[in-house]
């Protein structure tokens, strides 16, 4: 509150004295807009309102879902405390001279009426206008402060395309002058992975026998969850984070097995000019997972999802989520790929001065349509798509990853490379080293020496075959960014084809942890999954190469153990984990 009152006084200073006489036809009302066009989605909770009820965490029912997201500070017509009228973006009406049989009116079109609220400050508060937006002519001789705010984000641009057009309007002796301010909601921009990280959270175990159902079930329980919680703070501190910046959220007695917290939200935020600086909200995406019973009594978002309005949402924190229930899909939507971990972003490079959202999809698997084009909506980070149809699971984290780098824009991308990984097996065999085995201090069931699995492959041909598909996908990558070849910092991962279901083919999947799908911590500090490769001489041939490889960037690998808690069933550290980031 304070701060919009301060507005309007460096506003009012600007507005030249009100005329004593008021004149036959009103003079033509004017706007201030001290602090720009930009108008935040007040979908935050500012006055932490907004709580879960008892079983909301468990049911298996979309309403909850529905009602979750329904609770935000744009969902009253109330300004909740001097935190709200910060989000709210201040109009000036000057002052002007007018009968007191005057009427003035603010509105806005009815088919933005939906999607922005309007209020006046009235006696030292803010109060909603209402529907007919009148103005006194008191109001009117004084100068009128109004704020604005966007009570939802850009979806559909057809629907909606982020304009709200104010209109003021005075009326006096049937003479009618308008003035008109074009506002537009900000569009919800993706963080990337070179933003430092400033709040780290990651799943723990929960009580009883934790399966969820609406996501498909992992074929191994995950395990040492320790190793991982300790290895993660290890490396959160090495990288300068404060210990109180990483936390574990253990889910309930149905779903905690439900570990990937990349998977049920990407984060991005919205943000505003203002003349004491930048005003950010964090606007959490919610995945678009949808899950409907056999029988079709029952449907419900992911309920991991729920943590984020538990947890999270809060004072500048909003929650979205956009989806498009089973009945309704369009064919080959994949839940899979409709994990979070399948969308990320490109920072800022030439051309794109707000960077790219980056996801995977094909003609034959994709992400619900209605997120896609909510994320293509905002207008800033324009999509670059990648085929990960090949992977098992199908995400853009398990084979991408944006990494620091002395180049001119200051990052390149790291990716997996099975021919180097097959290449460096070789090096073992030829240093009299073929007897190690991959894998040997792990829960893993098969622990291949290095000639049983050069062998294998000469045979299957599945590392060279998935190389070749990270071939189609680095060739976009370079087309799209402008990368060179020799920026790309190739890491070794070793990967095997196995059933995806029945009359579907065969998928890749990483068998040795794959390192590019790591936890940017800072520019300068990756949190890698702890690869267990083959040694020599004592040391572990992966993850010395990683080391080197990412080193010549200037970036530090600090190595998290999930093998047993994230690798075995199917995911990796960044999988397992999630990020909110400093908004530069």
């Amino acid at each position: 509150m304070a701060g919009v009152l301060a507005c309007a006084a460096v506003v009012a200073t600007l507005i030249s004295p009100v005329g004593a006489q008021a004149s036959a036809a009103p003079a033509q009302p004017e706007l201030r807009m001290p602090e720009g066009k930009t108008v935040l989605p007040n979908l935050d909770d500012d006055a932490r309102r907004c709580t879960l009820r008892p079983g909301d965490l468990d049911r298996l029912d979309v309403a909850v879902d529905e009602r979750l997201a329904a609770c935000n500070d744009a969902a009253d017509e109330v300004v909740n405390g001097a935190a709200d009228a910060e989000d709210l973006t201040p109009l000036r009406v000057k002052p002007i001279a007018v009968s007191s049989h005057a009427d003035g009116r603010v509105r806005l079109p009815a088919a933005q009426s939906p999607y922005a609220r309007i209020f006046v400050m009235r006696d030292g508060q803010y109060v909603s206008l209402g529907a007919d937006g009148r103005l006194s002519a008191e109001e009117l001789r004084r100068g009128v402060q109004l704020a604005v705010e966007a009570r939802d984000i850009v979806r559909d641009r057809k629907r909606w395309d982020g304009r709200i057009d104010v209109t003021v309007s005075v009326t006096q002796h049937g003479v009618t002058r308008t003035a008109r301010a074009d506002l537009h909601v900000a569009p919800v921009l993706l963080q990337h992975d070179l933003q430092r990280a400033q709040h780290v959270f990651a799943a723990a175990p929960g009580p009883g026998e934790g399966q969820p159902v609406e996501v498909p079930a992992a074929t191994r329980p995950p395990g040492q969850w320790q190793e991982f919680a300790d290895s993660l703070r290890k490396a959160a501190k090495e990288s300068g984070l404060p210990e109180s910046d990483v936390r574990f959220q253990p889910g309930t007695a149905q779903w905690w097995k439900d570990i990937w917290r990349q998977d049920i939200a990407e984060p991005g935020y919205v943000t505003k000019t203002t003349p004491h600086g930048r005003q950010t909200l964090r606007i959490l995406l919610r995945s678009p997972n949808y899950w409907t019973s056999a029988d079709g009594r029952s449907a419900s978002l992911r309920r991991a999802g729920r943590l984020l309005y538990r947890d999270l949402r809060g004072p500048d924190v909003g929650v979205v989520q956009q989806y498009t229930p089973t009945s309704r899909r369009e064919k080959n939507v994949d839940e899979l790929l409709n994990f979070t971990g399948n969308f990320e972003s490109l920072p800022p490079y030439a051309g794109h001065p707000q960077g790219r959202v980056l996801y995977g999809s094909s003609a034959d698997r994709r992400p619900d349509p209605s997120f896609v084009g909510m994320l293509n909506a905002q207008g800033q980070q324009p999509a670059v798509v990648l085929d990960t149809s090949w992977l098992l699971v199908g995400h853009v984290d398990e084979t991408v990853h944006v990494v620091r780098a002395d180049n001119a824009r200051g990052w390149t991308l790291a990716v997996s490379d099975p021919r180097k990984a097959v290449a460096l097996l070789k090096q073992a065999q030829r240093a009299g080293e073929g007897s190690q085995r991959l894998f040997a201090d792990t829960a893993a069931k098969a622990k291949p020496t290095v000639d049983e699995f050069l062998r294998y492959e000469q045979h299957a041909g599945d590392n060279e075959d998935a190389a070749r598909h990270i071939d189609g996908q680095l060739a976009v990558l370079l087309r799209e960014t402008g990368l060179k070849p020799q920026e790309i910092v190739r890491l070794p991962v070793l990967y095997y084809r196995t059933e995806s279901g029945k009359g579907q083919p065969r998928r890749h999947i990483a068998l040795s942890p794959a390192l590019a799908n790591g936890l940017s911590l800072t520019a300068r500090d990756f949190a890698a999954p702890s690869p267990h490769g083959p040694r020599i001489a004592g040391r572990d041939l992966f993850r010395s190469e990683t080391e080197r490889a990412l080193a010549a960037g200037g970036v530090r690998v600090h190595w998290v153990e999930n093998f047993s808690w994230a690798h075995l069933s199917g995911g990796e550290v960044h999988c397992a984990t999630n990020a909110l980031r400093e908004i530069t």
